[in-house]
């Protein structure tokens, strides 16, 4: 869509994977000579260590395998630029999850690796909601040098600069789609298993 793209991932066999899916993507391997799209076998906290930062941050799948989940949101908060994006897709911790990512995913239908998932570890919508309304980043004003990124999440129309998004993903299992619910969804549309978490960083200008 006109990005340019930065890739990365802590396993090896992973990249060389996504590496073949854009060589066989004609969309993706005609644009490989500009530049747009790169692929590298790295880590979140080693790409910090460049002291590049990025519009738009996406880390999916991945917070709800790691073991210190603040530390990972803080790395991931400040490779997004001042006024940038940060969207994380993650599972909640309930019952539903479990029945479905756990109990059934892997032990029923054995499509997902036996151990893949721990309970423990996955992250409710609050918690997110939470971190970020305690996490800041300096500021350009001297007499105002931290400010929180968020102060809630939004409660009708579409969320302002300083508020937090979530909304449910449903996996559709006849079409092998996952579908984004809708802002009003409620209950089984909500965040009870999968979610998309979207946050903005505060402006510098600000």
């Amino acid at each position: 869509m006109g990005a340019r793209t930065l890739g990365i991932d802590a396993s090896e066999s992973n990249i060389g994977i996504a590496s073949t899916h854009a060589n066989a993507d004609p969309e993706l391997s005609s644009r490989g000579s500009s530049g747009s799209l790169e692929y590298r076998n790295t880590s979140a906290e080693e790409l910090f260590k460049d002291s590049k930062q990025y519009d738009v941050v996406c880390s999916m799948e991945v917070i709800e395998h790691v073991d210190n989940p603040a530390g990972f949101l803080s790395t991931c908060a400040e490779l997004v630029k001042p006024g940038g994006h940060l969207f994380l897709s993650t599972i909640a911790r309930t019952p539903l999850s479990y029945f479905l990512t756990i109990l059934a995913a892997e032990h029923v239908l054995r499509k997902v690796a036996v151990g893949t998932h721990t309970y423990s570890k996955f992250i409710n919508p609050s918690e997110l909601v939470s971190f970020f309304q305690n996490h800041s980043s300096p500021s350009q004003n001297p007499e105002d040098p931290r400010r929180p990124w968020i102060t809630r999440t939004y409660s009708h129309g579409l969320p302002t600069r300083t508020e937090a998004e979530v909304r449910g993903l449903v996996y559709v299992p006849w079409s092998g789609d996952w579908k984004l619910m809708p802002r009003s969804a409620t209950h089984w549309g909500a965040a009870e298993c999968n979610y998309l978490f979207w946050v903005r960083k505060p402006s510098a200008k600000v």
